[in-house]
């Protein structure tokens, strides 16, 4: 009887721990990933990243630092892939896929970089002499907290949004 009794409550805890397992990986995560795709001047426009959340922290001159290069979302670089020949600001960007980052100022114009390559993780090995292209970019104050950061393809560029920022970049 004690055998079975053991046997029984060895069970149960195996299956407690099972259970508490597949929720933690069911649970979603931190920051997930996301993808905007969209078409600007004939160029189809992708642009893959990791999407993270404000949760009350302060975002920029804080989480992430003024004046240093960053993935321009969370986990891997964000990368941005165009299928034509494109401009940027006003300059040359050719097809192809780059990891993309920006360099937030508090002054309210940004650096906005194109980087020849597009798997990294985070910008830790970011490469100055790797990049395609480099454009400033004019930030815009939003009206309400974006809470969660995304990008969106517009008919003149894209923009990505978070926090109390909009980044947008011009295409053509």
């Amino acid at each position: 009887m004690k055998t079975m009794i053991k046997s029984i409550t060895l069970l149960f805890a195996a299956i407690t721990i099972s259970v508490s397992a597949i929720a933690q990986d069911a649970k979603k995560p931190a920051s997930p990933a996301a993808t905007a795709t969209g078409k600007v001047k004939g160029a189809t426009i992708t642009i893959a990243y990791s999407s993270p959340s404000v949760k009350g922290r302060k975002i920029w001159g804080g989480l992430e630092a003024y004046d240093k290069v960053w993935r321009a979302g969370a986990n891997e670089a964000t990368t941005f892939e165009t299928d034509k020949d494109i401009m940027v600001q006003g300059k040359a960007l050719a097809a192809g896929k780059y990891s993309f980052f920006l360099i937030p100022k508090e002054s309210g114009t940004w650096t906005a970089i194109f980087n020849k390559e597009p798997k990294q993780w985070g910008a830790y090995k970011y490469e100055e002499s790797k990049d395609a292209l480099r454009v400033d970019v004019k930030v815009v104050p939003l009206k309400a907290t974006q809470e969660t950061l995304v990008y969106k393809i517009t008919k003149s560029g894209f923009t990505m949004n978070w926090d109390k920022i909009s980044v947008p970049v011009a295409i053509k």
